[in-house]
């Protein structure tokens, strides 16, 4: 066993080997809890200098607003609404560079585990959206990874981080011998140009047809700020449980108990109440009947992070479609650069969805840094039973 496991390269082997593989040199002296200043020298001569964690909140501000790729999930606000609603604390590491640049990696930390034997960190955790690095500059690869080499000398029982997909290449990097690769895929459409060139240049037809379907439906549209409509939301998305557990073949009961593990009420709550303006709630009725929803965040860039709907009167009215054109609109009035339509994986259903509004598909990678191969043993153990109940991805 413990041959198999050193062998895999999950095993944290004694900080001077590590340090011999990867061809770094470290010297690290900690002058208080959560700080310290380090020096870490890649080959092409990028130096970390200084690493602070957590990340004090100004410095993250302005750095946040410098990146032009920057999303709402990397802020400071969005971490509190998850410290909020589960129980982890901020962990995130600033990172100063020899040039002057800085780079910001939002983190959690969980909390209630034996810090030594179990320390996980999250860049972010499942169904919590995008971490990766901010930066006062751009990303280069070199600052991958030496960062990445800091991280996996940690010692640390799990680090995960799922970087921003407009981002991936630069972080096609080698990996320390402990990091493994998942690899992820996600839709992002350009707003460049504004709204009219979007609609004219990058709106396939069928999406162009369905809008102006949508618009001879009589549907209302309401778009809240405030928080007055999360609990109409998420009466939709728990609704919409029942529909994804018959098109993947799940139990009802345990499609029902992973939305409500994944997507619980307070979550929204807390989206809403912290986030305020950055939290767009859309809502479209027909006949005083909710028809679709969608939550938006949007900032220095848009994503769209959540929908549901009624099927049936959806594609009626095309009621999801419609919402996502108003969202695509109003992240274009307000001088974004990119809106963000989420993860798609392997459903080619999704893929056509995303498409038809200009969207293009960006492959990327989520990556692991673990001491023992739990990543490996959890994918089997999902694999399994999905077979057992012929689970279908859709």
């Amino acid at each position: 066993i413990l041959t198999s496991i050193t062998t895999w390269g999950g095993f944290q082997p004694p900080r001077c080997l590590l340090v011999f593989r990867a061809r770094y040199r470290f010297s690290r002296s900690y002058s208080g809890y959560g700080s310290g200043r380090l020096r870490v020298k890649g080959a092409m001569g990028t130096t970390i200098q200084h690493v602070i964690s957590p990340v004090p909140r100004d410095i993250w501000h302005e750095i946040i607003q410098r990146d032009p790729d920057a999303l709402v999930t990397q802020s400071p606000e969005w971490t509190d609404c998850l410290c909020r609603c589960h129980d982890y604390r901020d962990a995130s590491r600033l990172y100063k560079m020899s040039d002057g640049r800085q780079f910001v990696l939002p983190m959690v930390k969980r909390q209630g585990l034996p810090a030594r034997l179990f320390a996980i960190e999250m860049s972010f955790p499942n169904a919590w959206g995008i971490g990766g690095l901010i930066g006062s500059e751009p990303l280069i690869p070199q600052d991958v990874a030496d960062i990445l080499a800091d991280l996996s000398s940690n010692n640390h029982f799990q680090i995960a981080i799922r970087p921003n997909p407009l981002h991936g290449d630069k972080w096609n990097v080698a990996l320390p011998r402990n990091t493994m690769r998942i690899p992820r895929l996600a839709h992002v459409l350009d707003l460049e140009g504004g709204f009219e060139k979007v609609w004219e240049k990058r709106f396939e037809h069928r999406a162009r047809w369905a809008v102006r379907k949508a618009e001879r439906a009589g549907l209302h549209i309401e778009r809240d700020t405030t928080g007055h409509l999360v609990a109409t939301f998420h009466k939709m998305l728990t609704q919409s449980f029942e529909m994804w557990a018959k098109q993947q073949h799940e139990p009802l009961f345990l499609a029902r108990w992973r939305g409500q593990m994944r997507d619980p009420l307070r979550k929204f709550q807390s989206m809403a109440d912290i986030l305020g303006d950055a939290c767009h709630i859309w809502i479209a009725s027909l006949d005083g009947e909710p028809v679709a929803a969608s939550i938006i965040l949007q900032g220095t860039n848009a994503h769209a992070t959540r929908s549901a709907m009624n099927r049936e009167l959806a594609n009626k009215t095309q009621a999801g479609v419609f919402l996502e054109k108003l969202a695509i609109e109003e992240a274009c009035r307000a001088g974004c650069r990119y809106y963000h339509l989420g993860e798609s994986g392997a459903s080619g259903r999704l893929d056509m969805y995303k498409r038809q509004f200009g969207a293009i598909p960006y492959e990327y990678a989520e990556y692991r840094i673990e001491r023992f191969p739990i990543t490996q043993v959890d994918q089997k153990l999902r694999n399994t039973v999905k077979r057992m109940i012929g689970f279908r991805d859709t």
